[in-house]
């Protein structure tokens, strides 16, 4: 009895931890991006830590690295379905540290897809608001997709290492059948 309402209790603390950072990433990116909108001139560089980090405001109606240009009621119906599926998915959590991947993977999710809810040209179809630019040609981006790359990074790091999605670290290991 005891050990189900841990589990209760604990997929609680899961839950309000992945809902917790969802909301504060996705509302710091609205944020940064209701900034940008009123400090920047739309398509003009603004120096910020030259050369490192500059910031020129974009409006991006596709997807990373430019794919699916026009294709944007397809991102928004994808963004959707993955905010719901992470939701979704809360209770097979079993780690503090997948907990705090799935917050900022949900948080960014939410941060582009608000954009595309909103924005110009209208629902469904708005315009992502991108502004940070970094050398190198790389393409400019906003703190949601920081979250989602950030995510993307750590997640294959640690699928290579042999963890498992969404379990604690003695649960992939046990399953190998030994320690580390």
């Amino acid at each position: 009895m005891a050990r189900t309402g841990n589990r209760r209790a604990g997929r609680g603390l899961v839950a309000l931890i992945v809902i917790t950072i969802g909301a504060a990433v996705a509302a710091l990116d609205q944020i940064s991006k209701a900034w940008a909108l009123a400090a920047l001139v739309p398509y003009h560089q603004t120096e910020f830590w030259p050369p490192l980090v500059n910031f020129v405001l974009v409006f991006n109606k596709s997807a990373a690295f430019s794919i699916g240009a026009d294709q944007t009621w397809i991102f928004t119906i994808v963004s959707s379905l993955a905010a719901i599926a992470l939701l979704a998915t809360i209770r097979k959590i079993e780690s503090l540290s997948w907990a705090l991947l799935s917050g900022l993977l949900l948080g960014g999710v939410l941060g582009n897809l608000v954009d595309r809810l909103v924005r110009e040209p209208g629902v469904g179809f708005g315009q992502v608001v991108d502004f940070i630019q970094i050398p190198l040609n790389f393409p400019i981006f906003n703190v949601a997709d920081i979250a989602i790359s950030t995510v993307a990074v750590v997640t294959i790091i640690r699928l290579f290492r042999g963890d498992r999605i969404g379990k604690t670290h003695g649960a992939a290991r046990s399953s190998r059948g030994g320690k580390r």
